[in-house]
């Protein structure tokens, strides 16, 4: 064996070997949120923001017309959000968003950016055009649906982590037409969905939504509309409860 031929041999024994010494990364854990430091009443940034989505369903203990704004500035609102989500995963109820909390929301995340519980396939518009054709660009209806599927994740929690089912989510401006869905429904812009939630009534599943920030919800008489059209600037900011 020529002295090439050995370094080369010994080189690629050190490149297998490398290969097996370092660690893997689950998809879960690349696509994790990054919480850089620990976050509590006063603080304020990006990572507020993520915050702030994430425990916008814990806007209250009962149904009433509150919402946790998604502002970056860490308020009593959010503490008291935070505080109620720690409360619901076992959690020390400090308000303050430590490793162990961190950790909590991090498991509601899927390794595509959707949430544990629910699909964005769950939210296209059923005539197949997925995110677009709606009133916004389909990167806005998408970050929508994501603030939506957290506020849902609540939902879903405080209703003894029964499923919840889309009836519909995004509907584009066409599919919105064809079904009869009002001329500047919340639906076509990715902030809406109407729900049914196993094993409760539609006026459980209200009282419920009511809890969650939801400053648009319809009863009907087999699902509820929700959605969040206070928080956007979509030519509807306002409180609207029927049934």
């Amino acid at each position: 064996m020529t002295r090439f031929q050995s370094s080369f041999r010994i080189l690629l024994i050190m490149v297998l070997a490398l290969a097996f010494v370092v660690p893997m990364v689950t998809p879960s854990e690349a696509h994790a949120y990054n919480w850089s430091r620990t976050l509590q009443q006063g603080d304020s940034g990006s990572d507020v923001k993520e915050l702030q989505i994430r425990v916008a369903g814990w806007a209250a203990n009962s149904p009433s017309q509150t919402y946790v704004a998604v502002d970056g500035q860490f308020g009593p609102k959010t503490e008291a959000a935070v505080k109620r989500f720690q409360s619901a995963y076992g959690l020390t109820v400090d308000g303050i968003v430590g490793p162990q909390t961190q950790s909590a929301l991090n498991s509601l995340e899927d390794s595509d950016g959707s949430t544990a519980h629910f699909a964005w396939s769950e939210f296209h518009s059923k005539d197949g055009s997925g995110f677009s054709g709606g009133k916004v660009g389909s990167a806005t209806v998408k970050e929508n649906v994501r603030r939506l599927m957290y506020k849902l994740e609540a939902l879903r929690k405080k209703a003894g982590n029964s499923p919840v089912y889309i009836n519909s989510g995004f509907r584009s401006i066409n599919h919105n037409s064809n079904v009869g869905g009002a001329s500047n429904s919340q639906h076509m812009y990715g902030i809406a969905a109407d729900i049914v939630v196993s094993g409760k009534s539609v006026y459980q599943v209200r009282d419920l939504a009511r809890t969650c920030g939801f400053s648009g919800n319809k009863r009907y008489s087999s699902f509820n509309h929700v959605d969040s059209r206070i928080e956007y600037p979509y030519g509807a900011q306002s409180w609207w409860w029927e049934g």
